[in-house]
């Protein structure tokens, strides 16, 4: 799941329209043609399809009856408060059940999001930033609770996400980030946690 290995021209697709809603390039309530989308990306429109699919069940993306697929709206603040909530439950639920089973391999991928979100940091590339913090923590969950977990726990971060700005801080965001990888490291699990609820806001 996390090693390297070759993508297929309908996750680039997606990865692209993740970086594009994420970064506000696609603005929420924007309507998606399947046809432009077609062109642009010079596949035919069943790949689309699939894509714009797999992105609403994602939460980036809604589709209506007679309305076609567009970028979903920004959470108001009450949800956008639910949302973390739930969040922390589950990365907290997914650390209790990691405790002290991290290997060195684990460690050292860890180590290499912590270079990607540094060097994204410097480019100004905030997208990539964004994605990278979402690796983090989805390798820490899909650690403590499998394909399942990431499963429930992937649209959540998503759709809060959308238009995000508060990663604005390259000293904070990667302190918060090693703090918890050091944590977890120093096998202190109440640490850890601290930490990962200090980071999740």
């Amino acid at each position: 799941m996390f090693g390297n290995k070759i993508i297929s021209v309908k996750d680039q697709i997606a990865d692209q329209l993740r970086s594009d809603i994420i970064s506000g390039s696609l603005e929420p309530n924007e309507r998606l043609s399947e046809q432009s989308l077609s062109e642009r990306f010079g596949v035919s429109r069943g790949p689309i399809r699939e894509v714009l699919l797999q992105l609403t069940k994602e939460g980036l993306l809604v589709s209506k009856s007679n309305c076609g697929v567009s970028v979903n709206s920004t959470l108001n603040s009450n949800m956008q408060e639910l949302m973390i909530d739930i969040r922390r439950k589950i990365e907290i639920h997914a650390l209790s059940n990691i405790k002290n089973t991290l290997t060195e391999e684990d460690f050292d991928y860890l180590d290499g999001i912590l270079e990607r979100i540094q060097e994204a940091f410097s480019k100004e590339d905030f997208t990539e930033v964004t994605k990278a913090d979402i690796d983090f923590h989805r390798f820490l969950v899909f650690k403590g609770g499998g394909q399942e977990l990431v499963n429930l726990w992937y649209p959540i971060v998503l759709r809060m996400r959308m238009n995000y700005k508060r990663l604005s801080s390259p000293k904070d965001c990667v302190a918060e980030h090693k703090a918890i990888a050091d944590a977890l490291k120093a096998k202190s699990l109440a640490k850890a946690k601290k930490c990962l609820l200090a980071n999740i806001k």
